[in-house]
């Protein structure tokens, strides 16, 4: 027993991939209300930005000043990882 395959409209997903654009909802979370795969609507989206059908809107001032603050606490926390990573191997060379 096989399941069908669906079919959906180009207006269907340009309705979803404007959903997913301007709502700033998850992919995964407009995928699960249209009750779709989130693999398809992604790749509706990635077609779409490829196409020039839709574009990004630009970050604004706070959401670009958060950004940056993220991306610095990232490189922090990576810094941080990479001298534990050392010291452990430090430390089990010394144990041994």
């Amino acid at each position: 027993m096989g399941s069908t395959r669906r079919r959906y409209t180009q207006e269907y997903k340009a309705e979803a991939v404007e959903l997913v654009i301007n709502s700033g909802r998850p992919i995964a979370e407009v995928a699960r209300n249209l009750g779709i795969n989130e693999g398809t609507l992604g790749n509706w989206l990635d077609k779409a930005k490829r196409d020039g059908t839709v574009v990004e809107k630009p970050l604004s001032a706070s959401e670009r000043a958060e950004f940056e603050e993220t991306k610095k606490q990232l490189q922090r926390v990576k810094m941080e990882r990479g001298f534990l990573k050392k010291a452990a191997a430090w430390f089990a060379g010394q144990s041994q």
